[in-house]
């Protein structure tokens, strides 16, 4: 893996600039910093330990090779007292599968089942009946003015699609969407102590809502992935009580990574479409072009900034030495603008060739992947059919994150 070197700079060196992603502006646009972190080398030290990788190359290396894993629950315990992992919520979410590591991420994921065809068209009538359902009703509200795109519709439509598959109550979407609004700063990079609050409670909620949801469907079995978990799991544990334990929690990271993520890949998408009008005609000429827009938009500003690995053994990555239990984090949206993957970086083009790591990689690439990308096809594709071209109003503000990308509002009106 080569030889490592002494890093040309301290960890202080770094620490302005991290400072600088926590401010509005460094969340607003943070690509800039990242172009100065690239420009430091591929894989610098992080100002509070470890380090972080920022080139393409260096980023995919880590996620396919399983040499490097996940902060899982045994890990987590051996950090210090006060951190991040060792809130309440981080430790809950080290129980579910996207914190899991082999053996158990096998059997959970194998588990858990997959999108299949006849999953994925089931769920596709219901994302266009969906999508015509909120394309509506936001016709309606931009005839009297502007509309916020993100709230009316990019919010609405991942959790319809989530709540109508797993069977939810609808009165108690809304209530969902805000939970896990606030239990992500658990997984944030830098996450404030009363923004771990914040995710704490939504976390504690979350695991009251769904342990009771899924005692509600083993007395109540019906056709739907709950019920289907339960029988799977009843097959491989034979501790009822551990059975349901582990439907929960992979109940619980369904939601979590089918909302979250999703409803920001929808709103960045549509804001690449709103911002520039050459785009909108572009791809109202030309709907073929709508999943190569798709995929622009997880590389040119993904859901996900940040990928945290540890390492299992000392190693070399980057030309930087890094020690077994060592975490890095993998800048992943730096690395979407590294020269040396792709030419002119900065500018968004529908017909670049895929390369991204926004649905991670190895045994960790994303489980929902054609979820996502299906809602974000099928409501491009109502967009340009069936409104007239909009425009951007005002910028839009982002929430206070930086591993996490989410757009407070998209305002747009009839251009």
């Amino acid at each position: 893996m080569g030889v490592a070197t002494t890093p040309s700079y301290d960890r202080r060196a770094s620490a302005s600039l991290f400072s600088r992603l926590r401010t509005a502006a460094g969340q607003a646009d943070p690509f800039p910093i990242y172009a100065e972190l690239l420009a430091r080398g591929e894989v610098v030290p992080a100002p509070w330990g470890g380090s972080v990788v920022t080139g393409f190359a260096a980023c995919d290396q880590v996620l396919r090779s399983r040499a490097w894993l996940e902060p899982d629950r045994a890990w987590r315990a051996r950090q210090e007292s006060g951190t991040r992992w060792n809130a309440s919520s981080s430790r809950e979410m080290s129980n579910t599968l996207a914190a899991l590591n082999t053996p158990d991420h096998t059997k959970v994921r194998r588990a858990a089942g997959t999108f299949d065809r006849s999953t994925m068209e089931c769920i596709g009538r219901h994302v266009d009946r969906t999508t015509d359902r909120l394309l509506d009703a936001f016709t309606e509200r931009i005839r009297t003015g502007e509309a916020d795109f993100s709230a009316l519709v990019c919010e609405e439509l991942p959790v319809a699609t989530i709540g109508g598959w797993l069977g939810l109550p609808q009165a108690d979407w809304a209530r969902l969407r805000e939970l896990t609004h606030d239990q992500v700063f658990a997984q944030e990079l830098l996450p404030s102590a009363s923004q771990l609050a914040l995710s704490d409670a939504a976390t504690a909620e979350l695991r009251v809502y769904f342990t009771e949801l899924v005692r509600e469907r083993r007395s109540r079995p019906g056709d739907d992935p709950i019920t289907r978990w339960i029988r799977t799991w009843d097959g491989i544990e034979p501790d009822r009580d551990k059975a349901d334990e582990a439907v929960y929690f992979l109940v619980l990271f369904i939601l979590l990574a089918a909302l979250e993520t999703t409803s920001t890949l929808l709103s960045t998408t549509a804001l690449r479409l709103v911002e520039s009008p050459e785009r909108w005609d572009a791809v109202a000429d030309d709907p073929d072009l709508v999943a190569g827009f798709v995929e622009e938009s997880l590389r040119y500003d993904p859901p996900t900034h940040v990928i945290s690995r540890v390492a299992s053994q000392d190693c070399v990555l980057g030309g930087i030495e890094i020690h077994r239990d060592e975490m890095v984090h993998l800048l992943v949206g730096a690395a979407h603008r590294d020269p040396a993957r792709h030419h002119d970086a900065d500018r968004f083009d529908p017909r670049r060739a895929p390369g991204h790591l926004a649905f991670s990689g190895g045994i960790h690439y994303c489980l929902g992947a054609p979820l996502a990308r299906l809602e974000a096809t099928t409501l491009l594709h109502q967009l340009i059919r069936r409104l007239p071209r909009l425009t951007l109003v005002r910028p839009p503000s982002m929430a206070p994150r930086v591993a996490f990308r989410r757009l407070l509002n998209l305002d747009v009106a009839v251009a």
